[in-house]
């Protein structure tokens, strides 16, 4: 077999990945709005429930901190404590950033679901079956890879600023610590997120300003979890991979990719026509 053929045929391949569900399991019309609404709010419910109830391995989490850390560095790229240092020079910066870091990731989310669900109902499902999956995914890595935080890390010199600038939602005060597992660090949930944001917002916003903002986000996002030492650069490479991988499980599932080009426009609502030209989503 020549290497041509190869290639054809692992292209061909590649195009038929799925369905694994039947087809009545797998519509790409707008569900029913209670039923979303119902199912999201269990299913964050469920994995709040579970991310907070994961066992916080101080010990191992915090020496695994300190190998991806000595790690970054063997290889260059240990940027954290320097973006750290140089955003904590400008109070209001980096008092701005740890509200973005606490609320934003939230809010967009939200909103990017809400408007995929009223103004691109055929690219609902599919976009977010590949956001829970990704979330799910990185559940797993919490249980099974707790990681401390570099702000958790004592003598490197990493600064925490929530309890510094006494911002809401500090540490210190126990009002996050006590809700919150601390070691939930690895893959980083901000970036998958943020991404899984921006590539809806690149892909299917109709204003160029509003297509730039959809790459620009998940980039300050990267940026304000290393100001605010609340991630690694690994953190950040493992979300990407994570919410890869989410975009994966749904392919696999649907058989069709999330971002598919579709002939008709979004006023077509559930009834939009087959899509045409795959595209598959750079994550």
């Amino acid at each position: 077999m020549t290497i041509s053929t190869t290639a054809a045929t692992a292209v061909r391949a590649g195009r038929r990945l799925g369905p694994l569900l039947p087809a009545r399991l797998r519509p790409s019309g707008r569900p029913l709005l209670w039923l979303e609404l119902a199912f999201t709010a269990i299913g964050y419910w469920a994995y709040t429930l579970s991310r907070n109830a994961v066992p916080t391995h101080r010990g191992a989490a915090l020496h695994r901190a300190h190998e991806i850390f000595d790690t970054e560095r063997l290889l260059h790229i240990d940027i954290e404590r320097t973006v750290n240092h140089a955003a904590d020079h400008v109070t209001w910066l980096i008092v701005g950033m740890n509200y973005y870091y606490a609320t934003l990731h939230f809010i967009v989310t939200i909103g990017v679901l809400v408007w995929l669900y009223v103004r691109h109902p055929g690219h609902y499902r599919s976009a977010r079956t590949a956001l829970y999956a990704a979330t799910l995914l990185a559940l797993a890595g919490f249980v099974f890879f707790a990681l401390a935080p570099p702000r958790f890390l004592a003598g490197q010199g990493f600064i925490d600023t929530v309890v510094k600038h006494h911002t809401w939602g500090s540490w210190a005060s126990g009002d996050v610590a006590s809700l919150s597992n601390q070691y939930a660090a690895m893959p980083s949930v901000h970036i998958i997120w943020s991404a899984w944001s921006g590539v809806a917002l690149a892909f299917l916003a109709r204003r160029a300003w509003v297509r730039v903002l959809g790459v620009v986000y998940p980039l300050a996002t990267f940026t304000v979890i290393l100001a605010t030492a609340n991630h690694f650069v690994a953190d950040a490479v493992a979300g990407a991979l994570t919410l890869a991988a989410g975009f994966l499980v749904q392919r696999l599932l649907t058989g069709r990719p999330a971002y598919a080009r579709r002939e008709v426009g979004p006023a077509a609502g559930p009834a939009a026509g087959p899509a045409v030209r795959p595209v598959v989503p750079p994550v």
